[in-house]
């Protein structure tokens, strides 16, 4: 253990995000965030609007959405965050962040990012909360890509024609992604947290839907990390701190990242990062498939 470990949720700095040169990375190119008010929602949405994208995010948080715009618009970035109130548990307001979002330019990517936790055994798991989880964390990225997928597919600018063998073909022009946050948990399960890993394990179901009916145009596929280190999770770490009788330090580097080889923890804009890289033209080859960036969690053992 060193003594100078210090726990706090790193500031968001225009030199952690990834920039890239993209023909589809312009103002005209929207873009929807979900859990755009914090933490990797906050990041993604500034680390797009970096890219020169239009984003529109969604957070039951209109405060935290105005701070996210606030961000971008203080980093200079090219493009801009719009925030729209969305209760991700409504039909409605999901459909009306979806329209809101074709409103401003060519809808082509979608990132489903809100997520919460509850820590209960499945015997003793509140069904109010596991509702909940269940509605923000898989309905909602369902619904999200039903209304969104019809916008996202009108952007294609391609014509079929016939190849040498007579056989027609499509000559796709990419037309956009939808991009879904997954965990290490979506990987395998761990004790008291049923709702969460059922979510997680859903949204690989649903990225692989959406691949198999995007025609190799319209991609999906999802994010998967361990532990990032967000405001919400430097309180987790310090309430675990508390009830186990263990340092901070014990917490992240035994019980948290005891398993994975890399122990240091995420950063928001890391995950952002990656799904900057991966709605890109650089990840078009990514589709179906798990960004999995986990510091060796997952695949490896003592």
């Amino acid at each position: 253990m060193t003594d100078d470990f210090t726990l706090s949720a790193p500031e968001l700095t225009p030199e952690d995000l990834l920039v890239l040169e993209d023909d589809r990375f312009t103002a005209e190119t929207v873009a929807i965030v979900t859990g755009a008010a914090s933490g990797i929602g906050r990041a993604t949405s500034v680390a797009l609007a970096m890219n020169g994208l239009t984003v529109v995010g969604a957070d039951v948080d209109s405060e935290g959405l105005d701070g996210t715009a606030g961000m971008a618009a203080e980093f200079d970035a090219p493009g801009r965050v719009e925030g729209v109130e969305t209760d991700l548990t409504s039909d409605d307001d999901v459909a009306a962040v979806v329209d809101a979002a074709a409103d401003e330019g060519q809808l082509r990517y979608v990132a489903n990012i809100a997520g919460l936790q509850h820590i209960d055994s499945i015997a003793d798991f509140p069904m109010e909360k596991y509702d909940l989880l269940l509605d923000v964390m898989l309905r909602a990225p369902f619904l999200t890509a039903k209304h969104a997928i019809p916008h996202i597919k009108a952007t294609d600018d391609s014509e079929a024609s016939d190849d040498a063998s007579g056989n027609r073909t499509q000559s796709g022009d990419g037309v956009g992604a939808v991009a879904n946050m997954s965990s290490i948990h979506g990987q395998y399960a761990t004790r008291d947290k049923p709702a969460y890993i059922t979510a997680k394990h859903g949204l690989t179901g649903l990225t692989r839907a959406i691949a198999a009916e995007g025609e190799g145009t319209l991609r999906s596929f999802s994010v998967s990390v361990g532990y990032v280190l967000t405001p919400l999770m430097v309180d987790q770490i310090q309430d675990t701190a508390e009830e186990r009788g263990i340092s901070e330090q014990e917490v992240v580097e035994d019980v948290m990242l005891g398993q994975a080889r890399t122990k240091e923890m995420m950063t928001p804009a890391e995950v952002a990062n990656l799904f900057v890289f991966g709605l890109s033209s650089h990840g078009k080859h990514l589709n179906g498939a798990d960004l999995l960036w986990d510091g060796g969690y997952t695949h490896t053992y003592e």
